[in-house]
């Protein structure tokens, strides 16, 4: 297998990463710094021509234990992934034997820790209430969006509409997702989340990642459902989110909102030199 810290003249290394069925190419460019173009990005996300991921994630050197930037399928870029925030620092904490990391995105600073039990924690930050943080096209109240449904618009460093339905599994997330992820009130695209109360602190969610379409996961997703489901009084501050791919825990704390789950490096691999120049 490929070291992830040699770049050779035949490819690029890179690990496949997932959490909870969320999952990702990574590749770490701590030592060869590598230029990620929107046609790169696309041609790596196609799951029968290239590998296949739901977001691209970068590791690179920066003021903290590293910076992490973040590609959507469509070659768009996103300033936050929670899940792949999770995955990156189990294999950073492994690496560098620490129980503590410090990491930067253009999300700002986030901060992970071994929640032990082959857990990873991840505080994704303050979240961001109001229209402008979100971004909405124009200023209203984000806790009832005037759409059908109400929904809750929510920043966790990308925009989120949350709606709360009787049963999640009803809804036709293909069409519903890929509608509302385009409305106009999102300038920038929206993450569509259904969640569903089935008991007190647990939520059933599904979702619709901007740019990528319907996934297993979103660490994202499940923060700002948490935070909406809190500020709607469906539930506490401290919730269990049951997805597709599994569950997550999130904690919304006075120093942000914390998000903890189990994380899998799948493999490690070399992109050929042939297929990275059919993609320029």
């Amino acid at each position: 297998m490929a070291d992830m810290n040699t770049k050779t003249s035949s490819g690029l290394p890179f690990m496949k990463m997932h959490g909870l069925g969320n999952d990702f190419v990574v590749v770490d460019a701590r030592v060869h710094p590598v230029e990620i173009s929107p046609a790169l990005a696309r041609g790596i996300a196609h799951r029968q021509f290239g590998m296949g991921f739901d977001q691209l994630a970068v590791i690179e050197n920066g003021a903290a234990d590293a910076h992490l930037t973040f590609y959507n399928a469509d070659g768009s870029t996103s300033a936050a992934c929670g899940n792949a925030t999770r995955c990156i620092a189990r294999w950073l904490m492994d690496e560098c034997d620490k129980a503590e990391l410090h990491l930067t995105t253009d999300r700002g600073d986030l901060f992970a820790r071994d929640a032990g039990h082959g857990l990873t924690s991840v505080n994704m930050g303050h979240p961001q209430l109001l229209w402008n943080e979100v971004p909405l096209a124009e200023e209203m109240d984000t806790l009832e969006l005037p759409i059908e449904g109400a929904p809750t618009a929510t920043g966790m460093g990308n925009p989120h509409c949350t709606f709360f339905v009787e049963d999640a599994e009803q809804v036709r997330l293909e069409e519903f997702g890929g509608r509302l992820e385009h409305h106009p009130l999102y300038p920038e695209r929206t993450n569509v989340q259904v969640a569903q109360l089935i008991a007190p602190n647990h939520l059933r969610m599904r979702v619709w990642e901007r740019g990528v379409g319907i996934t297993l996961a979103s660490g994202s997703s499940s923060c700002a459902t948490a935070v909406a489901a809190a500020r709607r009084g469906l539930t506490s501050r401290k919730v269990q989110i049951d997805l597709d791919g599994g569950t997550l825990w999130i904690d919304w704390r006075e120093d942000g909102v914390w998000m903890t789950g189990n994380t899998m490096h799948v493999a490690n691999g070399v992109f050929t030199s042939e297929f990275l120049a059919s993609l320029t």
